[in-house]
Formats: C-alpha cells, structure tokens, sequence
C-alpha cells in the first residue's frame, strides 16, 4: 500500500472521518467500538490512493486487526484530533510529520508520474490509517494553510473537521447532519417568533 502525495483531500477527509467516530462528538455513543466497526470503516473510507488496491489493503489490515490495534487506532484518532483542536503550523507540521512515521520514504510512481508514500512491511491498520491521516494534514497545510482545521459550527457539536473545499466556507463537521440541524432549530426558532410576535399576520 501506498499513499500519493497529492491525494491530501481525500487522505485529509479520512482524517476528519476518524476524530468524528470519538464517543465525545456522539455523546457518549463510540462509533468505532469494536474490530467489525473498524472493518466497516476500512471498507467505507479506503478507496483512494496511489495504490489501485489501498481499498483492499486497508480493509485486509482491518480484517487482521487485534483488539490491541483497535486501541492503536482509538489513540491515533485522538492525536489526529489534538492537531485539528490546535491548528499551529509547526504543531501541525511535527505531529503530521510523526503521523508519516510507518511510510518507507517517498517514491516515483513511474506509471502515474506522481509522488507517493509506502507502508513499511508489517504495517497494521493503525499505521496505514495513521500515514494516511500524516499525509492529509500535511498536504493541507502546505496548499491551503492552518486555517483550515476547524471546530464544527453547530452549537451543540462536539465534532471537528479539515476544510478542503476551495472556497473555504465549511462550517460544519458532518454537514448533511449538522447543518440541518442547525437549519430546522432556526426554522422553529423562527415560527415560535412569529406566533409570539403580535404584530404578525394570522
């Protein structure tokens, strides 16, 4: 497996979907509790890369995952959410670059003529989640800058995110969920205003 250089939006998504798997952001409730969880994650966000097979890789190295590597990827999901809560350039750029740890150094792809990263030999789930996220981080903050890694915007969300949208205007960490949140409780909002307004039309 290995992980293309300018793949960062993609690896940079995977990222944000991880923190946003934390029992904080789901009140309580962990959405990555167990080994068949993980494997379904694999499954879901695996599919980009300089490697045509990162999908299959990933989900096989999530497939031969122990209890142990579970709780390697719960506390990789916990470094890469300290980085987002504290978006510094230089915090951003050592933590990422430690996050790069299990790749074997850059290399050519001769068929693609693009740069891209290998997972060492032996590598585990965590390590190939963890060099994906390393990449991400990275690859954002040298084309779009720390800026980027923000909070959710709705009020009652916990969740956090890496923007890599060209405008730069996402607000919200998961937002097909939280933005209609937000929209439908401004919408009540509004209407008990209005009824309570008498000066409103009936």
């Amino acid at each position: 497996m290995q992980v293309a250089l300018d793949d960062h939006v993609w690896a940079a998504g995977v990222a944000t979907e991880l923190v946003n798997t934390a029992a904080e952001v789901w009140h309580g409730d962990d959405h990555l509790p167990d080994l068949a969880a993980l494997v379904a994650f694999a499954d879901l966000h695996g599919g980009r890369s300089g490697d045509d097979d990162l999908s299959g890789t990933l989900s096989e190295l999530a497939r031969r995952a122990r209890p142990a590597d579970l709780r390697a990827v719960h506390a990789l999901r916990t470094t890469v959410r300290d980085l987002i809560d504290h978006p510094g350039r230089d915090h951003l750029i050592d933590g990422a670059t430690t996050l790069t740890s299990p790749g074997r150094g850059a290399t050519l792809l001769p068929d693609r003529a693009r740069w891209a990263v290998p997972l060492r030999a032996g590598a585990t789930v965590a390590d190939a989640l963890s060099l994906i996220c390393g990449v991400g981080i990275l690859g954002v903050v040298h084309t779009l800058g720390e800026r980027r890694f923000r909070p959710c915007g709705a009020p009652t969300c916990r969740g956090a995110f890496i923007d890599t949208t060209r405008p730069g205007r996402r607000r919200y960490c998961m937002p097909g969920l939280c933005g209609n949140r937000v929209n439908v409780a401004n919408h009540r909002a509004r209407r008990a205003a209005a009824r309570d307004d008498p000066t409103s039309a009936p």
